[in-house]
C-alpha cells in the first residue's frame, strides 16, 4: 500500500516537476537562449520567483520520494 501512495506520487511530482521547468524554459525567451539578452545578474520577481523556488521544492521531493521509494522496496 504504502509502496503504491510513493509510486504515485513520484509521478506526480516528476510530471510537476516538468511543468516547472518547461514553464521556466519557455519565460527566458529564444534571444537569451543564444546570447541575445545582456542583463546577466537581474533578480527575479513575481511569479517568476515563485516557480524557481517551487522548482527546487520539486525536485527535493520528487528525490525523496526516490530515496523512500528505494528503502522501502529493500
Amino acid at each position: 500500500m504504502l509502496q503504491t501512495i510513493l509510486n504515485i506520487l513520484q509521478v506526480v511530482f516528476a510530471l510537476l516537476l516538468i511543468v516547472s521547468v518547461i514553464l521556466q524554459a519557455r519565460g527566458s525567451g529564444l534571444g537569451s537562449v543564444f546570447g541575445g539578452e545582456g542583463n546577466v545578474y537581474r533578480t527575479k520577481r513575481g511569479f517568476e520567483k515563485i516557480l524557481f523556488t517551487s522548482t527546487i521544492v520539486l525536485a527535493i521531493l520528487f528525490f525523496a520520494t526516490a530515496i523512500a521509494n528505494i528503502l522501502i522496496k529493500s
